[in-house]
């Protein structure tokens, strides 16, 4: 039996248990629009992703949060550090859990920003930690 490549691809496809109409077909970088956030310095849209309780540290400031909390923390950083590049240096992980270092540049001064998402029982990816320092 001869395959076409168009064949072979969504025989692949198919096997796969991958439907261009289904929710799993490729999955998300959940640190796509996590990342897109903290570029605008917004701190209401990257809350979405939080955790119910998160931890938080800022500038050598850790706390547990509640998603509200964390959210006006991270505001009043971003409001004293306006954001003018954010890039994701390294991603990794397995399973249910990831985590990205990142390089923050806001108001002239560098950060280190480490991010730590997990997953639990089928549910969309949540913030679990969040830790800004200053980069020296």
């Amino acid at each position: 039996m001869k395959f076409r490549p168009l064949t072979l691809l969504w025989l692949c496809t198919f096997l796969c248990g991958f439907s261009l109409n289904s929710r799993s077909e490729v999955p998300q970088d959940v640190f796509r629009p996590i990342g897109k956030y903290m570029a605008k310095g917004d701190a209401k849209s990257l809350s979405a992703w939080f955790a119910p309780c998160i931890e938080i540290s800022i500038l050598d400031r850790p706390r547990q949060a509640s998603r509200k909390q964390a959210t006006l923390i991270l505001d009043n950083f971003f409001a004293a550090n306006r954001p003018s590049m954010f890039g994701i240096m390294h991603k990794a992980g397995s399973g249910n859990f990831k985590y990205a270092l990142c390089d923050l540049t806001a108001s002239g001064e560098h950060f280190r920003v480490t991010i730590f998402v997990s997953c639990r029982d089928g549910e969309s990816y949540r913030i679990q930690q969040l830790k800004i320092e200053r980069n020296e």
